[in-house]
């Protein structure tokens, strides 16, 4: 079994980000409560970026353990108020884990009954309570590919396009692969993970499904991967840093009024459970993305889709939060 080389004891609570300070490029940085230090200089292997310090993440943790001690300290730390925030990484593959929260299936399975369902909506939540039930027995999660370009910073704004008829949103916990993993264990599976972050993984319900070719089934490409419809970040919490991942609560709000409020704990299948499933197939990759799925309290379960000036804040235990505004194409 592999084995993650962490400091025995991390005293000082950490996070790393992409920042910018306006009119410059962006930069990795190490985030100590309102302090950020440009990594670039502070580290004598001059990370360009934050997927180039996750590549050595077992070698470069001490000294960004060592560094965080030191925040505050001297006048190369900025203040975090002053910087842009962008996007923590830009990974080379992102896995996305559908249909992993009991509950928000069942919410979905009735908003998107049929008109001529014979069943009751009692009838219907049982039925689909059992399919899940069934799932989680044989062990199977169900995972599709989703594309980088569709990522954006934590507080930009996400465009609508004019033909996207019902953007909603799901709000997930993402994983972030320390290192690479190819048919690996659920047991070790976490050994793999360099920390946590927040993805907003807004879908278009009108093209989930393909119409014209019901065989075909589910149509990922069209209703999750428009420009800017993952909202990531803030920033990559190391994994040491993050509580039981298992009972994390994972908050959308709407301007202002909750959404989802939902704990991880809805899940069907782990983090672990989920990255050993994915690298029986693939080869994981330092930096990719894992999303664990969505919970109860989306869109379609409220019949209330998302619109020009829409204000979405979104929260996970230990891991910040962000907040994205709705701009419609036609509006800008």
């Amino acid at each position: 079994m592999a084995t993650l080389r962490q400091p025995s004891v991390l005293t000082v609570p950490f996070a790393l980000g992409t920042f910018e300070v306006p009119g410059s490029a962006p930069f990795p940085g190490l985030v100590v409560e309102d302090r950020v230090r440009d990594l670039r200089t502070a580290l004598d292997s001059a990370p360009h970026d934050v997927r180039a310090l996750v590549e050595e993440w077992d070698a470069i943790l001490p000294a960004l353990t060592e560094l965080a001690a030191t925040a505050g300290t001297g006048g190369d730390w900025l203040r975090l108020d002053e910087l842009l925030v962008h996007a923590p990484l830009r990974p080379q593959q992102i896995f996305q884990s559908g249909a992993n929260y009991r509950q928000h299936v069942i919410d979905l399975d009735v908003a998107h009954r049929s008109p001529d369902d014979p069943r009751t909506v009692e009838e219907a939540r049982a039925e689909v309570a059992a399919l899940m039930d069934r799932r989680a027995a044989e062990d199977l999660p169900y995972v599709f590919i989703g594309l980088p370009s569709s990522l954006t910073g934590p507080y930009d704004d996400v465009e609508l396009p004019a033909d996207c008829a019902k953007p909603d949103w799901e709000l997930e916990l993402a994983a972030v692969i320390s290192r690479p993993a190819y048919r690996i264990s659920t047991e070790e599976a976490l050994e793999y993970v360099a920390g946590y972050t927040i993805a907003n993984d807004l879908t278009d319900r009108a093209t989930v499904f393909r119409r014209d070719m019901a065989a075909i089934g589910t149509d990922w490409l069209r209703s999750k991967n428009l420009p800017g419809f993952t909202p990531l970040g803030p920033y990559l919490v190391p994994a040491a840093f993050v509580a039981d991942t298992d009972d994390l609560q994972v908050t959308l709000k709407l301007n202002g009024e909750t959404m989802q409020d939902e704990s991880t704990k809805d899940m069907l299948f782990g983090v672990a459970r989920i990255i050993s499933y994915i690298s029986q197939t693939a080869r994981l990759l330092p930096g990719d993305l894992v999303l664990t799925g969505s919970p109860a309290g989306n869109g379609m379960h409220w019949g209330r889709l998302l619109r020009d000036g829409d204000v979405m804040d979104g929260s996970i235990t230990g891991l910040g939060a962000q907040r994205t505004r709705c701009v419609t194409e036609e509006a800008r």
